[in-house]
């Protein structure tokens, strides 16, 4: 018969488990998961090369050079990407993290969920520790009505008493340049015994973010372009008139252009042709 104690032992574990381990930081790209509380290495990472983000020059230009000062040890800015959907914003994130490791800096990147933030400064206590750079990457962050999460990324933004990190730099994509809903806001207006306030609080959110760049819908140009780029680097020879006119129809059928069609067409071109893609 299992001894009460050994049983009320074991119960009290499972309520408040062992803390994370050590991490091993050799690999150079990592998922934050909560329940238990782990880093998960990732092997390989889904991602496109810089040179063929087509139409986003300015926003690349500036997210390179801010992420080569962070890796270099020099101040650098946390980054709001925001805009159209399908233009490139986490795939910039995960380009510029290749471009500048592959220019010699051993600069690490952990992607964090949104519903994982109430974690953060536990992922940030074990970061703070460790003698590297990171890129702290949350995709899609946005927040509903009545969500919380906001507060804790107040953590990462500003680090409360301890401060940010100096080895952890924010960078997060979002449709919204806020962060939260219109509607949201307007009802902060009207129902709050001081609106002005109570809006601040909302809006300030991404006023914290020293960096916010901007992404917009492609032009058919940029679009076709992208294409192109996708045909030269994985080796699909078609002709030019004949590439314009099935891409026109493509993205006609989708009502709307953006970098995800480009690369949708592309995919669905290359089966076609019975060209294997080298990702």
């Amino acid at each position: 018969m299992t001894d009460p104690l050994d049983r009320i032992a074991a119960a009290l574990e499972r309520l408040a488990p062992a803390p994370m381990p050590a991490p091993d930081f050799t690999a150079e790209a990592f998922v934050w998961h909560t329940a238990p509380d782990r880093l998960e290495p990732v092997t390989h990472v889904s991602r496109v090369d810089l040179s063929l983000l087509v139409g986003v020059n300015r926003s690349r230009d500036t997210l390179l050079e801010n992420t080569r000062h962070f890796a270099a040890g020099l101040p650098a800015n946390n980054a709001l990407l925001w805009g159209a959907r399908g233009m490139g914003k986490s795939s910039l994130v995960k380009a510029v993290h290749a471009h500048v490791r592959a220019e010699g800096h051993d600069l690490k990147i952990v992607e964090l969920s949104r519903e994982d933030l109430p974690s953060v400064q536990r992922l940030l206590s074990h970061l703070r520790a460790a003698p590297y750079q990171f890129l702290l990457f949350c995709d899609d962050l946005s927040f509903s009505h009545d969500d919380q999460h906001y507060k804790s990324l107040k953590a990462v933004l500003d680090g409360g008493i301890e401060g940010r990190p100096e080895n952890v730099l924010f960078y997060a994509t979002s449709n919204r340049r806020h962060l939260m809903p219109r509607d949201m806001i307007e009802n902060e207006r009207s129902t709050a015994i001081n609106p002005g306030e109570a809006v601040e609080e909302k809006v300030s959110l991404s006023d914290r973010f020293g960096l916010w760049l901007g992404f917009h819908p492609c032009s058919q140009d940029d679009y076709l372009e992208m294409i192109r780029g996708y045909c030269a680097a994985h080796g699909v020879n078609v002709p030019d008139e004949r590439l314009h006119a099935e891409a026109i129809e493509w993205q006609a059928t989708r009502g709307g252009r953006s970098g995800r069609v480009a690369w949708q067409f592309f995919c669905d071109l290359a089966a076609r042709e019975g060209v294997r893609l080298r990702l």
